[in-house]
């Protein structure tokens, strides 16, 4: 790849306006992804305005406690045609974001940490001013990949109706988590674009969390710690589960393994694939009764009845009537590995990972990276997710009016800018204005005290 470093913007930059395709080149667009229509997307879709008020934070110069450099230390690092990757972009005004962001049409925007100098100067700074992040988002990047061994319908960048759930349980169980165990309340997810969901954790006690903390929050989900070659991917230690991981089996991971997961993927229709659960029973002999009557094929229950649902209630039975504790303990252990979220953990513990922004358009598929409910993400359908050329045919159709702002408004875009400001951006913002007030008022507190002293 190619590095360039960042170039800087005028406010006052002009924009050619990009002309509306006709219906004809539309319809002659791929269904997927045309980058010669993204400066169309930028110009009249895109979010800008959210983009800046998210990442100030409050900071936009209205309340006189904002820091006038926040969001000019914040990193935004582009990817352009070509594969040439310009990292170090900063900016000190809505303007300044949203003219880039139009002229250079950027395939992607990744948004990095906040340092404690302007990147943007980073080649100029010596000695002792070291370009260290100070501040950045707690966030979670889930690949549906790292799935590959326990699904049977697609495999690498595919994804279909049936794998999805595993991304559902995922949400459910960490954002449940991050809210009720670690008390965070401005937590934003967002779909990839392609074979996974990001989450981005953002209140102020998220954002200032060490490396290390970042680190032990990361660890706190560990479950998963096999690796391709192991025949027990999971081991859950101790004589009860841990209150969270007992909370996610009962809610969460056994009701979508047992009603979706094991039918949708055939987890046990196959000998190949219902030695893999075998092989994760640590007695042999409850192993082998059960390959003995697998495959005699002697089946306890109707011809009627699932394959895969007749074999795992005898599988269930076997091992939660056995005296030894690892042995029940096994369903839990075989229902975690085919569900629990797979996190990529580099991507937590570290403050200076870049993560795509919401709302970017997928080179691969087309589809635009747009938020997800989480307390109402088993109606997520990511084959629905609307993608550049639909959104084109969508402008033509209802045209362009004189007033720009919320031309988003006639798109199928409209739900999901809706959903991130009112589900997450105006929370957030109300919460941010308070936290600066208390902290203002504080330091005027201060103030008189020492001036009465």
């Amino acid at each position: 790849m190619t590095r360039q470093g960042a170039q800087e913007e005028s406010d006052n930059m002009l924009i050619d306006e990009p002309q509306l395709p006709q219906r004809a080149q539309i319809a002659a667009l791929p269904d997927e992804f045309n980058p010669s229509y993204l400066k169309l997307y930028y110009s009249k879709l895109f979010p800008h305005s959210d983009l800046y008020r998210w990442m100030s934070y409050g900071n936009d110069g209205k309340h006189p406690g904002c820091d006038s450099s926040y969001l000019g230390r914040r990193e935004f690092s582009y990817t352009l045609d070509n594969d040439i990757f310009v990292r170090y972009n900063t900016f000190n005004s809505a303007a300044e974001l949203e003219n880039s962001i139009k002229e250079k049409c950027p395939l992607k925007i990744d948004i990095g940490p906040i340092y404690n100098l302007n990147p943007a100067n980073r080649n100029a700074y010596a000695g002792d001013n070291v370009l260290t992040p100070v501040e950045r988002e707690l966030i979670f990047d889930i690949d549906m990949t790292d799935y590959d061994d326990v699904r049977y319908c697609c495999s690498g960048a595919d994804v279909c109706l049936d794998c999805w759930p595993l991304m559902t349980v995922a949400i459910k169980v960490i954002d449940t988590s991050l809210r009720d165990d670690f008390g965070f309340r401005h937590i934003l997810w967002v779909y990839s674009g392609r074979r996974g969901v990001h989450c981005w954790v953002c209140d102020r006690k998220a954002r200032w969390l060490t490396n290390e903390q970042r680190a032990a929050v990361a660890d706190y989900f560990r479950v998963y710690k096999g690796n391709e070659n192991s025949n027990k991917k999971v081991t859950l230690m101790g004589q009860v589960l841990h209150p969270f991981l007992a909370r996610s089996y009962t809610e969460v991971l056994k009701e979508y393994f047992e009603t979706k997961l094991l039918t949708s993927q055939n987890i046990l229709s196959s000998e190949e694939r219902y030695e893999k659960i075998l092989d994760m029973i640590p007695d042999q002999s409850i192993a082998s009764e059960l390959r003995a009557k697998w495959q005699d094929g002697r089946r306890s229950s109707s011809a009627k009845e699932d394959i895969n649902i007749v074999r795992w209630e005898q599988l269930k039975q076997l091992l939660q009537r056995h005296k030894a504790q690892g042995v029940r303990r096994c369903v839990e252990e075989i229902v975690f590995t085919f569900t629990y979220p797979r996190l990529d953990m580099e991507v937590s513990k570290h403050m200076n990972h870049l993560l795509k922004a919401p709302f970017c358009v997928h080179p691969k598929t087309g589809r635009v990276c747009v938020p997800i409910d989480p307390n109402n993400c088993e109606e997520f359908d990511p084959t629905t997710v609307p993608t550049l050329t639909q959104l084109l045919e969508e402008l033509n159709r209802e045209g362009f009016r004189s007033d720009v702002e919320g031309e988003w408004n006639k798109t199928s875009l409209g739900n999901a800018i809706k959903l991130f400001r009112s589900s997450f951006l105006q929370p957030l913002l109300k919460s941010c204005k308070e936290e600066m007030e208390s902290s203002y008022n504080a330091k005027l507190q201060q103030s008189k005290n020492l001036l009465s002293w």
